[in-house]
Order: C-alpha cells, then structure tokens, then sequence
C-alpha cells in the first residue's frame, strides 16, 4: 500500500492541474490549494485510483463514495494524469476470449433486451435531455463547419452535412434508423422534399415525434415507427437510409447481419450513411482502466465498440459497398464538451428533475454518472481513445451499362463536389 500512495503522489505531481486526494483516514496528499479535490470514504476506491482504474474511480464518484470538487475539465486533465496504460491496448484478444465475446454479444442483442437497453438510456427524462442538448434534441456528434459555430448551429450543419452526402431529392423514400428525438428526421422532409420514415426503440422519443409531425403538419408525408430495425416491414424499399448514433446499440455478433438488413431494405442502386462511435483501438472490446465497464453499467447497457476496419468488414459481408468515409472524432470531443458545459451550467435544475422522478438517490447517483460519462467522452474523443465515423455506403444495382455514370452500379457521383456545392435559396430547400 505505501508503494501505492508513493505511485499516486508521483502521478499527482505530474498533473497538468492541481489535485488534492484526502484519504479514508483524513490525511491529505498533493496540493493544498487544489483545482481538484477528491475525498475518499474507503480503501477500495483509493487503490482504484493508485492503479489508475478511473473507471472505477467513477463508479465510486456515482456510488457516494467519492466526493469530487472543481469543474469537469479540470477533473478529466487529472484524470488522464492518473492513467498508467493506454486504455485502447488489446487485452484478452485470445481466441477462446473472443468466442466468450461473441456468444455475450448475440445474447445481449434480442430484439427484448435491446429495446429495454434503449429505454435504459433514452428514456431517463426528456426534461433533462432538454437541459443541455440544443433545441432539436439532436443527440449525436455535431459538425463544426467553421471552429466558431454554436452548439445549434454545429447540429443544423451535421444534419444538412447527412443529406448533402446522401443526395437527397425530392420525393424519395428515406429511412432514419433510430430516429432520436426527430431532428434529421424532419430536416430531411422539411428541406429536402423526401418521404420520411424513422423507428425508434424509446417510447418516449417516439411520443416526442409523433407530437412534432403533427404540430408541423408533416403527417402526409413524415412518419415514426416504435420497431426493431430487424422487424420493420415495407412495401417497397428506400431510395435513402440513415443510420445516426444507432450502431452501436447492434453488437459486434450482430453488427454483418445488421447491414444485410440495410442492404434488404435499400433499393438496388441507393445510398446507406452509417454515423456512429468507433473504437480508438483495433483489438480492444471496451475501453479499459474501467471506462468500459462504467459506461455498460451506468449509461448505455449492451452498446459495443468496433474498429472502423472490422465495421467496413461487415459493411462489405452485408453485401454494401464503401464509397466515402470521414472521420468526425474531433468534432464529436469539441460537441461532448458543449453538451458537458451546458449540464454544469444548470446542475440545481438537472438535480431537480431527476429527483423528482427518481428520488434523490438514483436521480442523485444519475446526475453524477451524466456528468461524469459526458466530460470522460470528450476527453475520450480527444485523446483518440474512441472516434466518430460517417461511412457512406452504397448497394450495388449491377447496372454497368445505362445512366450518367456508367459501371457505377449506384447513384454516387464520381466526385464528392456534390456535398459541398453551393445550397438553392431557403425558400426551393423543399423543392429540389
């Protein structure tokens, strides 16, 4: 133990920012006048930290058993600090390791236990959500087309950035797989002219929506399905599908089947943009020093992690064709730490929703984990321990001969000059 405490003050030493660590027994280590201050309540939890299990570490924050002083980024700066291993390393990559995987990886993505894994997360309060995602509630990595964007206007330019890559035309048939709270959902009718359908598995997204369609008077022509992606049903296939935030949610056992389904449920010829969180690493299944296993037990239950070489792999089993990838990673740390700011700014109101709705010690231990989860991904995306990529996908028509763009098998251009040609005025957005 005393090589520990020696390891610890040589880490918190070396921290970019001031840290004080008071001890179970009340004795205190680092600097006295801290930007940081962490108070320990047992022994566990400082040996958690000695080892930089900060993962861990947060838990005990959620538990009560830590109790933490200073702001967010300060918080993550210690905590990178504190780091001994690159939390992206392989480990446990044998063989039988990755059938144990596997086998986890199909029981925990039925359609029962992912609709429950997504009301876990989704369904936690949309008051609360409110509070520090922009006013469409999009939740998922934004786009920063000039460094001095607004949060608002970051999200407007990711959803137009999506329809841009997709060709949008008026008329078509899009689909939007986990739709969110809406927010491509409706850009894409109200500015493209398409035919929109979006699924969710959160009751509570799915009200949201259904309250929008119908206050905007899109019900002609806009419409929310409460589905597994693997149990909707068409007459027909779609010009357009979208998939944003949502593959994460599918698992590595199921991740070639989910494409296959996409690719079922895309017209020969049409486009597939897949937007989701990819793992920083090649060989790792979570995040390691505990990060992994406290987003699983505190955020998002069942959501796994993969490399964008092993998603491009299953993309391609899907029998889909890559034609355009970008990775969004320090965009996404730059909208985490907007989100982060944005709950800081109204914790007294954020403390009183969830209290209201859970009591004060689950809707107490839910704020810290958020706070917590929000900050620890910004630094995530920062350091490149996880990624964000938008991977354009296309399913083939076999066509080699007829159209503009022959043995193109599809309506991708040949150039990307397309996504960045200048917009029609606001007023023909709906009629292109």
């Amino acid at each position: 133990m005393k090589d520990l405490m020696k390891s610890l003050e040589l880490s918190l030493a070396q921290s970019p920012v001031s840290v004080q660590v008071q001890l179970p027994d009340g004795k205190q280590l680092g600097s006295r006048n801290a930007d940081v201050r962490l108070g320990f309540k047992d022994r566990l939890s400082m040996v958690a930290l000695a080892m930089g299990e900060i993962g861990n570490v947060g838990a005990a924050i959620v538990e009560g058993r830590v109790a933490i002083e200073g702001n967010m980024r300060q918080l993550m700066a210690a905590a990178a600090a504190l780091l001994k291993l690159d939390p992206t390393s392989g480990t446990g990559n044998h063989w039988w390791q990755r059938v144990v995987q596997r086998a986890r990886s199909m029981a925990a993505h039925t359609v029962a236990h992912n609709a429950r894994n997504i009301q876990f997360h989704y369904d936690l309060s949309d008051d609360f959500y409110a509070l520090w995602l922009d006013p469409r509630r999009v939740y998922s990595c934004a786009y920063y087309r000039t460094p001095d964007l607004a949060l608002a206007q970051a999200q407007e330019a990711k959803l137009d950035h999506i329809c841009r890559k997709l060709n949008l035309q008026k008329g078509e048939r899009f689909l939007d797989i986990g739709a969110g709270w809406g927010g491509l959902l409706l850009w894409a009718a109200e500015n493209y002219g398409v035919d929109a359908t979006g699924i969710t598995l959160s009751k509570n997204q799915y009200a949201h929506v259904q309250q929008l369609i119908e206050d905007k008077g899109l019900a002609g022509r806009v419409r929310m399905k409460l589905v597994d992606y693997r149990e909707l049903k068409t007459d027909r296939p779609f010009d357009k599908i979208a998939s944003v935030g949502m593959f994460e949610h599918v698992g590595r056992a199921q991740m070639a089947g989910y494409f296959r389904t996409v690719h079922d449920l895309l017209r020969p010829g049409g486009l597939l943009m897949n937007h989701g969180i990819t793992a920083g690493g090649v060989d790792n299944a979570q995040l390691g020093a505990g990060m992994g296993d406290f987003i699983e037990r505190y955020i998002f239950p069942g959501g796994e992690l993969l490399h964008v070489s092993t998603v491009q792999h299953d993309m391609a089993v899907g029998g889909l064709e890559m034609v355009d990838t970008e990775n969004l990673r320090p965009h996404y740390a730059k909208t985490l730490w907007a989100w982060s700011d944005a709950l800081e700014a109204q914790l007294g109101e954020a403390s009183r929703i969830l209290n209201a709705q859970y009591g004060e010690d689950k809707g107490g231990k839910a704020l810290r984990a958020y706070r917590l989860y929000l900050a620890g991904c910004a630094l995530g995306f920062e350091r490149g321990w996880i990624a964000l990529h938008q991977m354009l996908a296309a399913r083939p028509d076999g066509d080699l001969h007829s159209g503009t763009l022959p043995g193109a098998q599809s309506v991708y251009p040949f150039t990307r000059d397309y996504i960045y040609a200048p917009r029609p005025p606001a007023g023909d957005a709906g009629t292109r």
